[in-house]
């Protein structure tokens, strides 16, 4: 068998990704559906690559639809370019709600999300990826690979995937990204649901560099010294004005991407909540990381 396709299901959800997933263009012999139903979808995963037969495996998330031949480009990717993991984005579907789908073309920004917006857009190929790239909620991988590198973190989630993208590069096993291969994923449909998702990304994000040992990248802590900066500006601004300009330039980026976004998607309506999402999504991460630091 060539690939089995896993799906780590929620107790509360549906498995919505499971009709397009038996209903692929690709021999019904050459891959299996295995669903695995459990709170903690690292332990889903393991679970399932245990019962899998195939060659390759295929992690997919529950919520959410795939193209009827993505099996065949994966398998044709695989066989062109020499990779053990395989990956490409997650874009939001077109019968989103008003509010998920704008934090959708938020995601897929480059100023929202850095590096990692490629997860949320069709990106150019690239056969040197790395965690920024992919999630687990579409990833092809060598079983092989899988079990050498004993699977998922039980311990981290959201963030088990990063962290597994990590490890494999680290062991030296070659990372491909695609757009070809994607995955409609749906987005959080509420404010408090998009704030408590980059929240957890944040405080896990620290959870995951210290089970490596690693030090946390600038990057990701920028939306934490903002905050502080927001916290300090009142009294800043009462020895000079200046320190107000760092904040103008903020809102000035956020106007300029979002005008930019709406271009892009061609969707005028997003034009006024993007405005919003851009910092909602940088404070939950900054006030998510700086609670993993007090923490862990």
């Amino acid at each position: 068998m060539r690939f089995s396709i896993i799906i780590p299901l929620a107790p509360e959800r549906n498995c919505e990704v499971k009709e397009s997933a038996e209903n692929l263009d690709f021999g019904k012999k050459d891959y299996e559906v295995i669903i695995v139903e459990g709170k903690n979808p690292s332990l889903n995963r393991n679970k399932g690559s245990e019962k899998a037969k195939g060659e390759i495996l295929c992690f997919l998330d529950d919520d959410a639809k795939i193209e009827k031949d993505i099996l065949k480009k994966a398998d044709k990717f695989f066989k062109e370019h020499d990779v053990d993991i395989l990956g490409g984005p997650q874009l939001t579907p077109n019968d989103d709600k008003y509010f998920a789908k704008t934090s959708g073309y938020a995601m897929s920004d480059f100023f929202c999300t850095a590096g990692m917006s490629n997860r949320y857009k069709k990106a150019r190929v690239n056969l040197d990826a790395n965690e920024n790239d992919l999630t687990s909620a579409i990833c092809f991988l060598k079983k092989d690979v899988f079990k050498k590198l004993k699977g998922f973190n039980l311990n981290l989630f959201p963030g088990e995937d990063p962290e597994f993208f990590y490890r494999a590069k680290k062991k030296g096993y070659k990372i491909g990204y695609t757009p070809e291969i994607f995955i409609y994923h749906r987005r959080r449909e509420t404010l408090k649901g998009l704030w408590r998702q980059f929240f957890n990304y944040g405080f896990t994000r620290v959870k995951k560099e210290r089970a490596l040992g690693n030090k946390i990248n600038l990057l990701y802590l920028l939306p934490s010294f903002f905050i502080i900066y927001l916290i300090l500006l009142l009294p800043l601004m009462t020895l000079n004005f200046v320190f107000l300009i760092p904040l103008l330039i903020y809102v000035l980026l956020i106007l300029i991407s979002s005008i930019k976004q709406v271009i892009r998607y061609k969707d005028l309506k997003a034009a006024f909540l993007l405005p919003f999402i851009y910092p909602l999504i940088h404070l939950s991460y900054g006030f998510g990381l700086l609670k993993g630091l007090m923490k862990n």
